[in-house]
């Protein structure tokens, strides 16, 4: 069987769910069944859990990025960029490289694990003024941007200007949220014993969320020692209350309270990635809706999963239960999908996907951590043990789980550095500029795209 014959498998997203796929379809199936692609802006898969510990300095950027290209045995070709329209009619993704080169690129079978973005709201001068926390440059920048607060705060002889440079606000009272408050008030808290001109009481930070509870999927327990963790801290935490409007010296609450902080932080939840909408395909609260196998109705060789598609949870027995958008379902849903591929692919029968969750961690960083591993709650120390060495056995490689382990070993005996890359010697970047959510197409261009221009082999 030649090249030009061979069934063409093209996988959108190195998230959990994208690079969990590719990994099994480069075992299971043979050299000359398929030609696998992966389309991805960047060359890693990314441990996004653990963003809010390079954020904070314990871990470096690095270490959680974890290298496509390393092995050797690997056959799945790379495009480097972003998939920013498909044509489910013709069979054709249109992909807008990093020289930015927009190319058609044919399939006979797709896997869309495009993830999600950063799920924000019309708030005035929200995305002009906020931080996210969803990708490794927003983290390192986030990094570099709290540390210069303390510089540009023990430089100023402005009251006024060192008080609003000293407090910060995160908004977002999940997993995200919660853990790089924590981890990030970590950092200030140890940084500032290093300026002896500045009061560490004027320090401050402030966890908003407009939902009633702290991370509800914990349980009212957990949730409730998470959030006196953090007031031990000396955190702030306010629910029931959000962003009205931000400014680049101020944010306003919805209560009314006005914060002057240079430093806004949005981790208010996720949506499906903008991909999605150019499909014209039905979606469940903007996700794809596809089936237990997950492929999508009425589209023969369409796969998708992972958060930006609504596959159904079986395990919860619950009619119209979806999978949670979660690295655990993700990884496994990958694994599926390619052996549902391979069986399409062989004229055997597919197979559902069903997990029951295996429990929640959240590392507050030191010895702080709530965890709910299989439904036994544990704090402190005991939750620390479970919620790294969960993190520490998911990572892919070895290579990641021994920079992950060296970086915790010498963070714990060596304690933070407070060095700064020299990001805030750039333009300032916020939300917007990190995750590229107006490249997108829309059906009709995506049509017309592919109607026009052909095929290009980029």
């Amino acid at each position: 069987m030649n090249t030009v014959t061979r069934p063409r498998i093209l996988v959108v997203g190195a998230g959990f769910a994208g690079v969990g796929c590719v990994r099994r379809l480069e075992r299971k199936l043979g050299l000359d069944e398929a030609d696998v692609t992966l389309v991805t802006p960047f060359a890693y898969q990314l441990y996004l859990p653990l963003l809010p510990q390079v954020a904070s300095g314990v871990l470096t950027p690095q270490s959680i990025a974890l290298s496509l290209r390393r092995s050797k045995k690997y056959r799945t070709r790379i495009i480097p960029g972003g998939a920013i329209g498909v044509d489910l009619k013709a069979k054709v993704c249109v992909v807008r490289t990093i020289t930015d080169k927009i190319v058609n690129v044919p399939y006979d079978y797709i896997v869309l694990a495009p993830g999600s973005v950063t799920r924000t709201f019309d708030i005035p001068g929200l995305t002009e003024h906020a931080f996210g926390m969803k990708t490794l440059a927003e983290a390192a920048y986030i990094r570099d941007h709290v540390i210069s607060q303390l510089d540009l705060a023990d430089a100023s002889d402005d009251p006024a200007e060192k008080a609003a440079r000293l407090q910060f606000v995160v908004v977002g009272g999940g997993y995200a949220g919660t853990e790089t408050a924590a981890c990030l008030q970590r950092l200030t808290h140890a940084a500032v014993q290093r300026y002896p001109r500045l009061d560490p009481g004027l320090i401050k930070w402030h966890l908003i969320d407009i939902a009633p509870k702290l991370m509800p999927e914990l349980g009212d327990k957990l949730g409730r020692s998470a959030q006196e963790i953090l007031k031990r801290r000396g955190v702030e935490v306010s629910l029931g209350v959000s962003i009205d409007k931000a400014g680049p010296e101020e944010v306003t609450f919805t209560d009314g309270r006005v914060v002057p902080t240079h430093t806004l932080i949005w981790t208010a939840g996720v949506v499906a990635s903008p991909l999605i909408a150019t499909l014209g395909a039905e979606t469940v609260k903007g996700r794809l809706a596809v089936t237990a196998e997950m492929c999508l109705p009425g589209h023969d060789g369409v796969f998708a999963l992972g958060d930006s598609a609504a596959v159904p949870d079986l395990a919860k027995g619950e009619e119209g239960a979806v999978c949670p958008p979660t690295a655990q379902h993700a990884m496994r849903q990958g694994r599926k999908v390619a052996d549902n591929v391979i069986a399409t692919l062989r004229g055997q029968q597919m197979q559902p996907y069903v997990h029951k969750d295996l429990g929640l961690v959240v590392d507050l960083g030191g010895k702080d951590a709530v965890s709910k591993p299989l439904g036994i709650e544990l704090r402190g120390v005991p939750a620390q043990a479970v919620a790294r060495g969960y993190h520490w056995s998911a990572l892919r490689t070895n290579v990641a789980k021994a920079r992950v382990m060296t970086n915790w070993l010498l963070n714990a005996v060596a304690g933070d550095d407070f060095v700064r890359t020299g990001f805030q010697a750039r333009k300032p970047a916020r939300l917007k500029d990190f995750e590229f959510t107006d490249s997108y197409l829309t059906p009709e261009q995506v049509r017309a795209r592919v109607e026009g221009a052909g095929i290009d082999h980029p």
